[in-house]
């Protein structure tokens, strides 16, 4: 039998936030999580099921149950990190793993399941990337999130320091219907930028498709052509998350 697992049962830092804010969305203008400085946490405009596929790197395929306000209501979330430095994104995620279970009560269990993926590895022409320059530790704001801008004619991803597990944890999260298994094996920091033409199926179905005036190619061309790197369809086992209970957040 699977029992009931709080989130914070499987953090694994002991890192949390100081002092946090939850409140309901003030609008749907864009969607995100982000440092805004060294010590301010931000995410904004999330229902808790997608703060869910942050705090614990899934997409949206693999968090299921739960009331159905989980998929619906949106939340903006400020909050401020302890200690000196800057928190790593993996302590950024804990401190929110903690969150999820101190102010909407989360319990959850895990499990897997066999379903379609894509695997992500380096094309035969080679890898495109560029290392980055500057160390992580010389931008004292941290680098600029993965965060998707979008128009009707493109999507872009501009990167800077960014891994290529992010890459493909900010893809099967938010752009694609299923996960992203990183198997380049770069363990780098690039800067790249990657702009394509979107499809309608992309980003939850939000009804985003090039127009006459489209000039990028779809993804899977662009990640190829633009980062040397090649997106393909598999099937594989992937982990799971069912929540078991959720309530709305506390009072701040």
């Amino acid at each position: 039998m699977l029992a009931m697992v709080s989130a914070a049962a499987l953090a694994q830092s002991p890192f949390e936030f100081e002092v946090a804010t939850v409140k309901p969305a003030e609008n749907n203008n864009g969607r995100w999580i982000r440092m805004q400085t060294a010590h301010q946490f931000q995410a904004k405009n999330h229902t808790l099921k997608t703060l869910i596929q942050a705090a614990y790197n899934l997409p949206p395929s693999c968090v299921s149950g739960g009331p159905p306000w989980v998929d619906s209501d949106r939340y903006d979330i400020l909050a401020k990190s302890p200690g000196a430095l800057r928190p790593t994104l993996d302590q950024q995620m804990a401190m929110l793993r903690a969150l999820l279970t101190d102010r909407f009560q989360l319990a959850f269990h895990r499990g897997e399941k066999e379903m379609a993926t894509y695997t992500l590895t380096i094309a035969k022409s080679g890898s495109k990337l560029k290392e980055s320059t500057e160390p992580l530790d010389a931008l004292p704001e941290g680098p600029p999130p993965l965060v998707f801008v979008l128009s009707p004619q493109s999507a872009r991803l501009p990167a800077r320091n960014a891994t290529i597990a992010e890459l493909a944890s900010v893809l099967q999260r938010a752009a694609l219907d299923r996960p992203v298994i990183d198997k380049t094996g770069l363990t780098g920091r690039f800067d790249f930028e990657l702009e394509w033409t979107p499809e309608e199926s992309q980003f939850g179905g939000a009804g985003l498709k090039g127009t006459a005036e489209s000039t990028k190619p779809d993804l899977f061309g662009a990640i190829q052509q633009q980062l040397g790197l090649k997106l393909d369809a598999a099937r594989g086992m992937v982990p799971t998350l069912v929540i078991d209970r959720a309530g709305h957040p506390s009072e701040n």
